[in-house]
């Protein structure tokens, strides 16, 4: 099946996707915000795929919120758009994108030492509920 972005359209995806990492290193801020961050952009841009050139690039000229709930305001609903989009057009590109993700909060988990804090277990399930929201 082909499937056919416009401009718009990889700017939500990479907003969904880098901004689910950005959430869980603020989340993740009294650990170390900065290791949460780096193994959770390795995760994306080692997507293969459409996902995988998408996802290759940060978003461009995005204003991510200053606090952890206005930057989830932005995020969340954008992971939901991305995933209905992608449904739409080739639900193995859905699939794609949602595991990418998916590898990109653990990868951004696994850095803990032993489990990992209340508050990056309740952004990863906030992410994963916006995801199947769609």
């Amino acid at each position: 099946m082909s499937i056919i972005l416009t401009a718009q359209d990889a700017q939500t995806l990479r907003i969904a996707g880098w901004g689910a990492v950005s959430l869980m290193s603020a989340a993740g801020a009294a650990g170390s915000a900065h290791k949460v961050a780096t193994e959770g952009s390795m995760a994306l841009t080692s997507a293969t795929g459409l996902v995988g050139h998408v996802l290759a690039k940060a978003p461009k000229g995005v204003t991510y919120g200053r606090t952890v709930a206005t930057l989830a305001d932005q995020v969340l609903p954008a992971l939901a758009a991305s995933m209905s989009l992608l449904r739409q057009q080739d639900p193995a590109e859905a699939d794609n994108f949602r595991r990418t993700v998916t590898v990109a909060l653990e990868a951004a988990t696994r850095n803990q030492q032993g489990q990992p804090s209340p508050t990056l277990a309740e952004m990863a399930r906030k992410i994963t509920e916006a995801l199947d929201a769609a």
